[in-house]
């Protein structure tokens, strides 16, 4: 079977390619707007599913990856940031305090509809920051496209006095662990294909 990510995005690509196995990418257009008092782990799971699905019709026989994420600051949803003055603002309140990383996975296989789904919580930890701490930063990363404002896999690190999770690549984006169990569970083992 095929395997395919849903998506276009660089850093869950860059973490797929870790487990060195063959996938394309495709992108899926779905409206992400979320449901009336949904609670945000309900919904990344939702968009994840709705992600694979997007695409299913054009992958016949395929195991579709989707994923979701939004990170959450005192129970209010981050946003990416898209400029310098508020990236500075969110990182400003970020400071001291905890951000929860809430990602939704799913694998669909299109041959037989099964779906596996979950949310995978991953939380960081702030160091209390500077103004020239964050300006710094954001200068040197410029990471406004990424929810929370900062790149964890880079300078971003720089930021945090320590991470609680079980999967620290779901911080960005794509939970690894869980998805080599779900693909394990469709009869693909990641150590056992061929190099």
């Amino acid at each position: 079977m095929h395997l395919i990510l849903g998506s276009t995005s660089l850093f869950r690509k860059t973490l797929l390619e870790r487990l060195q196995i063959d996938f394309e990418c495709d992108s899926p257009d779905i409206d992400e707007t979320p449901l009336t008092d949904e609670p945000i782990e309900n919904m990344v799971v939702r968009l994840a599913i709705a992600k694979a699905r997007a695409i299913s019709a054009r992958h016949p026989d395929s195991l579709i990856i989707g994923s979701d994420q939004s990170a959450v600051l005192n129970g209010k949803k981050l946003s990416k940031p898209g400029n310098f003055d508020n990236a500075f603002k969110q990182l400003t309140k970020a400071s001291g305090q905890r951000i929860i990383f809430q990602t939704g996975i799913c694998l669909l296989n299109t041959k037989t509809a099964k779906i596996q789904s979950a949310c995978i919580p991953y939380t960081v930890i702030f160091k209390s920051l500077t103004s020239n701490m964050i300006e710094n930063y954001l200068h040197k990363e410029k990471p406004y496209n990424c929810a929370g404002s900062f790149k964890s896999e880079a300078l971003g690190i720089a930021l945090f006095k320590k991470f609680e999770g079980d999967d620290p690549s779901s911080l960005i984006g794509l939970p690894l662990i869980t998805l080599i169990n779900f693909l394990e569970n469709e009869g693909v083992s990641i150590l056992e294909q061929p190099t």
